[in-house]
């Protein structure tokens, strides 16, 4: 039986480069960081989540979309906030990069997408009170 899910890959084209920014930038906490015969196997995940994001070292512009919609398309991660706004002042003011000015109330709750050095969208997302958020 399935019991979790593990990792999540998010290709990059340096690993030091994207750990500052999913660990300075997007507060995230390294868990592992290992050199393999088949390369250095790096994740980082937030803190108490047992989900990890793999940071696996490839070619620029691998894993990206082969087109891309602003403010439609999703990013490989979603990351979920109990308080989106406040989140997005800490992080512009830690020089995450987001697609839109701020964010956004849709079906589902408030969302923006953040870009991390590679250009992958990371989905940051506040759940509607109607689905379980904290917070409008």
């Amino acid at each position: 039986m399935l019991t979790n899910i593990m990792y999540v890959t998010v290709y990059v084209t340096d690993q030091d480069r994207a750990l500052e920014f999913y660990t300075d930038r997007l507060g995230l906490e390294k868990r592992i960081d290992h050199p393999g015969p088949d390369g250095r196997f790096l994740t980082v995940a937030v803190p108490g989540s047992p989900v990890e994001i793999i940071l696996w070292p490839h070619a620029p512009a691998a894993g990206q979309p082969a087109s891309r919609l602003p403010g439609v398309t999703p990013g490989p991660v979603f990351l979920e906030s109990d308080d989106l706004r406040a989140d997005f002042k800490v992080l512009s003011g830690r020089g995450v990069t987001f697609e839109q000015s701020e964010p956004e109330d849709y079906g589902f709750g408030i969302r923006v997408e953040a870009v991390d050095p590679d250009g992958n969208r990371i989905s940051l997302r506040q759940r509607a009170a109607w689905m379980g958020g904290d917070k409008d």
